[in-house]
């Protein structure tokens, strides 16, 4: 052999033996096996935290009151701050004065509105991403036998669907009765309601903790 065929078969050798590595290579990263660059980017992005563009929802506790006096309040934070829940206030847009709250008054706001079953009292603000709660303690005082009426405008406001709903109200002596009955009747039934429960204004973490056992949501 020449000198000039020999130079070309060993061109030729070098040339062969290069494209057989490139395919090889190839065939790692095609088959999920990482080459040294690509598992150091790897290792330097898991090093990053991952972030979400949008919250997740919680699934979390709503705790819905009324209230006047303060008691109902008072006992609808004890259950919050239980339960790690949500206050939400409903406010009417007209405040109630303490004439309006005089139940001797036959002309009293209060009289003339529960004594109305169409009386719906308007309420001022939302309850913001309604949709992410799945439980819903609603709270309220005990008027004339029953829940305000500022109650029925909230609950025909929402959709109560796959959500579990917990009244409760607050009196110096009536129990909630059929209240929570009421209400869920005016919420379409919709939802799953649970037998309320007349809370007093001291109640205690522990109290509202055995109560949920008793639910079975504790």
């Amino acid at each position: 052999m020449n000198r000039k065929k020999k130079t070309a078969a060993i061109l030729l050798t070098a040339a062969l033996g290069l494209a057989l590595s490139a395919c090889g290579g190839a065939s790692r990263e095609s088959a999920g096996v990482p080459s040294a660059a690509s598992a150091a980017e790897s290792e330097a992005s898991s090093s990053v935290p991952a972030t979400s563009a949008e919250p997740a929802a919680d699934g979390g506790t709503l705790v819905v009151y009324f209230s006047c006096t303060g008691n109902t309040k008072a006992a609808a934070q004890t259950i919050a701050k239980a339960t790690n829940g949500t206050l939400y206030e409903i406010t009417p847009a007209q405040p109630y004065t303490d004439a309006d709250l005089d139940y001797n008054d036959d002309k009293s706001r209060t009289t003339i509105e529960q004594n109305d079953s169409s009386a719906r009292p308007e309420i001022r603000g939302s309850v913001e991403n309604w949709a992410q709660y799945d439980t819903v303690f609603l709270g309220y005082p005990i008027w004339w036998g029953t829940a305000p009426r500022i109650l029925d405008t909230f609950v025909e406001s929402y959709d109560f669907t796959g959500k579990t709903v917990i009244p409760f109200c607050t009196s110096a002596a009536s129990d909630i009765g059929s209240s929570g009955a009421d209400l869920k009747e005016l919420a379409a039934g919709k939802g799953t309601w649970l037998d309320g429960k007349r809370l007093t204004a001291d109640v205690s973490e522990a109290d509202v903790t055995d109560w949920l056992k008793e639910l079975g949501v504790g």
